[in-house]
């Protein structure tokens, strides 16, 4: 439960919105917390973590694609799927 935790992002007030790359990077930490476990369920949920922060990710890149009025600064759309 800790390591979920752990890559779970906290809650800010302000710009709710994150950027894909913000995403990626939770997925990242996800796998990297996975790695370190034995096989099991909460490696199991932690990679599960890691698959929905890149859709996610792909998600917002696709949406920026399409609205690039919204973007926040520092953010570019990247083609979906590539992570």
């Amino acid at each position: 439960l800790v390591a979920i935790l752990a890559c779970t992002p906290n809650r800010k007030f302000g710009n709710a919105m994150k950027k894909g790359f913000e995403y990626r990077q939770h997925a990242q930490e996800c796998r990297a917390l996975a790695n370190k476990m034995e096989q099991g369920e909460h490696r199991d949920q932690l990679l599960r973590m890691a698959e929905t922060w890149d859709r996610l990710a792909d998600d917002r890149d696709a949406l920026i694609s399409r609205h690039p009025e919204i973007a926040q600064p520092d953010e570019a759309a990247r083609p979906a799927n590539k992570r």
